[in-house]
């Protein structure tokens, strides 16, 4: 369950951790209005799931994903929530297994060649490179162009505003994942004009060309 179809004409994908569930559908109106069309809120608070079917229920426009996946069990309570994708740090064969058993698109994360080529193999051209940052950055996403030609990424962790046209540059990059967009000072403020004024800016930033 590849998603590069569903997430094909999205370039910045905001990693949001919500832990005020009165933000979700403010901060899904606020992305939305400025361009941001996907959104993917991790599983690392217990407002997470609630967050996702809040969004998925009262802004349909928005596409809505899991990130942090870890735990096959965590796939049927992502879908019951209304979530339409799941990004994961890392892949396991239980993990992809259980994506495969209930139809969820998923983005498997990869650090290695060895890696991304069993991902590969396993049907997933689209992949989460993670912590993207410590693990070799722009640079090594483009080295490996080269030798993985039908691969592409999308690079999270440790991108800040500064980085993110490097990234958006490669011609193996599909789209970046980054919190800098909906800091958590922010989201616990609701200052959603700010957080609006940073997805306007990352929008335009993603029109580099390849």
């Amino acid at each position: 369950m590849d998603a590069s179809r569903l997430l094909v004409n999205s370039r910045i994908v905001p990693v949001v951790v919500i832990s005020r569930l009165e933000r979700a559908v403010p901060l899904a109106e606020c992305l939305l209005e400025a361009g941001i069309d996907v959104i993917e809120i991790t599983l690392r608070t217990n407002t997470a799931l609630a967050a996702i079917e809040s969004i998925a229920n009262q802004v349909p426009a928005m596409t809505v994903g899991a990130g942090s996946l870890r735990e096959p069990g965590q796939i049927g309570d992502i879908i019951e929530a209304g979530g339409q994708f799941a990004v994961s740090p890392g892949a396991t064969a239980e993990l992809i297994g259980a994506a495969h058993e209930y139809n969820l698109p998923l983005v498997p994360g990869a650090v290695t060649p060895g890696e991304m080529m069993n991902l590969f193999a396993a049907g997933y051209s689209l992949q989460k490179f993670f912590p993207a940052e410590l693990a070799g950055g722009a640079p090594f996403l483009k080295s490996i162009h080269a030798p993985l030609p039908d691969i592409r990424f999308m690079p999270t962790g440790g991108i800040s505003v500064q980085k993110a046209a490097d990234y958006l540059a490669l011609p193996n990059v599909a789209a970046i994942g980054g919190s800098w967009i909906t800091p958590q000072h922010l989201l616990d403020t609701g200052n959603f004009a700010e957080i609006g004024r940073l997805a306007a800016e990352a929008i335009d930033m993603s029109r580099v060309k390849h």
